[in-house]
């Protein structure tokens, strides 16, 4: 994964093979399968590529059907559903040794006036100055080989744990038994202070690498969210993957600054865990994220 800014902005640099048609490169990883947050990033960004630049992303939904494989590049081929008045849309499938292995919808529209409201940030969240860095945090409820890549691979992005409804956690609701919130931001390590000004990270400006960007990390940890309730279960005894992922962007933002991702998993059944993600910046709501994934206990429980 990228272990620097230079690295991270690179990861969003396609190559175009002809109209429509785009590569992305993988970075030198130690992970099994490709991260499911470059697949969303990437093929969001060809998606971008075909959509005049006075259209932003709003909205998108994704389908994650086979593990990626890092060794070699991936292939982006982007379908021109439709070019509106107000509005279009794009269909991408993302292709490794000529399967099919994630299929990406999006929504563009220009920038209009309109009713605006939104759900207040949660106030009892600490600052990030104040939080240990995430990959400290999930040691213990992660395999360690994991948690160790983790920790040396994700470099080029600031994670750090605000807190969860685990047993003992900082939160608690009866009404919502998994919750789980971090504070995340791009081109940053966890030695920087939180101060540091955004142009110092060395993300350019552009509302859309931004977008893909935060597309990039809201993978990070929605899915952990629909564990926190059963942390009881070692990491090593259960398969996790994302299977599909929605996003919607309501307001501009910055991915170089902090972000505060509020999650709630409202329901676990089947081996699924579903979870909701709220993000704020400045405590402006700037996106929401939806997400199932695979949970699936490879031990009896008991």
């Amino acid at each position: 994964m990228p272990r620097s800014t230079g690295e991270l902005v690179d990861l969003f640099v396609l190559e175009t093979i002809e109209d429509g048609l785009y590569r992305g490169k993988q970075p030198a990883t130690v992970m099994q399968r490709v991260f499911g947050g470059q697949v969303l990033g990437q093929s969001l960004l060809a998606a971008s590529l075909t959509v005049d630049p006075d259209r932003l992303v709003h909205s998108f939904h994704a389908y994650f059907l086979l593990p990626g494989d890092p060794s070699v590049p991936i292939v982006y081929d982007v379908d021109n559903l439709r070019d509106g008045r107000s509005f279009s849309a794009r269909r991408v499938a993302a292709r490794q040794h000529g399967k099919h292995i994630f299929y990406l919808t999006a929504s563009y529209q220009g920038e209009e006036p309109g009713l605006s409201h939104q759900d207040v940030a949660p106030a009892d969240v600490p600052p990030p100055a104040e939080c240990p860095p995430l990959a400290d945090s999930l040691a213990g409820v992660m395999r360690s080989d994991v948690a160790a890549a983790m920790a040396d691979e994700f470099g080029a992005m600031d994670f750090r744990f605000a807190g969860s409804s685990a047993p003992g956690g900082r939160y608690h609701d009866p009404a919502h038994p998994a919750i789980a919130r971090v504070w995340m931001r791009a081109g940053a390590t966890s030695g920087q202070a939180a101060e540091d000004p955004a142009d110092e990270h060395g993300i350019p400006d552009g509302h859309m690498l931004h977008r893909c960007l935060l597309a990039y990390m809201s993978d990070l940890t929605l899915l952990h969210a629909s564990l926190v309730p059963h942390l009881t279960v070692r990491p090593e005894d259960m398969v996790r993957a994302s299977l599909d992922h929605a996003m919607w962007f309501h307001r501009p933002f910055r991915a170089d600054q902090w972000l505060l991702y509020d999650q709630v998993s409202p329901s676990a059944s089947g081996a699924r865990g579903l979870s909701f993600g709220r993000i704020y910046q400045d405590g402006v709501l700037v996106a929401s994220a939806v997400q199932e994934g695979l949970i699936r206990p490879t031990v009896a429980l008991p």
